[in-house]
């Protein structure tokens, strides 16, 4: 997948004034996971004040190569150069780490490599200095709740790594968090991103994983013959959710196959509750517009 993993905010303030030519922007062939950290370390360059040519002294590193690097374009960098860069921009080493080598897999180099790759550097790379308090705080309070929004797209190892890339990425921008308008959404639309570009799609909309089969209806079948139907039911219904915004999409996820109510919703999406029921009075009149809605049993609220 390429879908590019943004994490929506406040605009970012102008950097300072830098003397030579402008940082292009990342080439449009770099993949999801890449960005995942190439992003934030494009921003937190573009906050430092450094130019490339002293970035390139420090690193070192060509400044060319480091204009390539920053832009995604050439060989995928070792991490004993993402290091160098990490230390002069002041970008936490254990987050920026997980997402560079999980970007290194994806991209097809091997797991040799990417140990070759830290040869000098494994100590820093692999040691989880903490992250801020308000960080952990949050997540202590949605780490379950994203879990379970995630399990509706992904299972098994692509949900773990969904969940612990939102909190990686997160921790990255965790300042431009801080100053937007609500960090609670601004860490939604993270895991959001991050979630949809692991899942798969058809025209370009993400579909509802296995385990979005595992609803209350399926399990109350007695009979293969009720079985079947509910199977067929469930995925013309999944297939209608899957066209929906992605704010309804959401919540309908959130409510029908996570079980909360719309207090709870309001809260992990950080936007108020009359949003919450307004998206779902609209996807609502799209899916019965769109396929004869099964009645729905409920689940828990939290």
């Amino acid at each position: 997948m390429t879908t590019s993993i943004n994490t929506p905010g406040p605009a970012s303030e102008p950097g300072p004034v830098r003397p030579g030519r402008k940082l292009g922007p990342i080439a449009s062939t770099v993949g999801s996971s890449h960005r995942a950290w190439l992003e934030p370390t494009r921003e937190h360059y573009l906050a430092s004040g450094h130019t490339l040519s002293d970035l390139s002294i420090r690193v070192p590193l060509a400044k060319s190569k480091l204009s390539e690097l920053l832009r995604g374009v050439g060989h995928y960098p070792r991490w004993e150069v993402i290091h160098r860069l990490a230390t002069e921009l002041n970008i936490p080493g254990w987050p920026l780490y997980r997402l560079w080598k999980q970007a290194a897999l994806d991209a097809g180099k091997s797991r040799d490599w990417v140990e070759r790759s830290t040869e000098g550097t494994i100590a820093l790379a692999t040691a989880r200095s903490g992250p801020p308090l308000e960080h952990d705080a949050l997540r202590s309070m949605v780490e379950e709740c994203y879990r379970l929004y995630a399990g509706a797209f992904l299972h098994d190892e692509a949900l773990d790594a969904a969940v612990e890339d939102t909190f990686a990425i997160l921790w990255l921008s965790f300042d431009d968090a801080l100053a937007s308008p609500d960090i609670r959404r601004y860490a939604w639309n993270i895991l959001r991103a991050t979630v949809q570009a692991k899942a798969d799609h058809r025209d370009q909309r993400p579909l509802l994983g296995e385990a979005a089969f595992d609803t209350v209806a399926l399990s109350a079948q007695t009979s293969l013959e009720g079985e079947a139907a509910q199977l067929a039911e469930s995925l013309e219904l999944f297939t209608a959710i899957s066209r929906l915004p992605a704010a309804q999409l959401d919540v309908v996820v959130l409510r029908h196959m996570c079980g909360f109510s719309p207090e709870k919703v309001s809260d992990l999406l950080g936007i108020p509750i009359a949003a919450v029921r307004s998206d779902e009075r609209h996807a609502e009149r799209f899916l019965a517009d769109t396929i004869e809605l099964p009645h729905h049993t409920g689940g828990p609220t939290s």
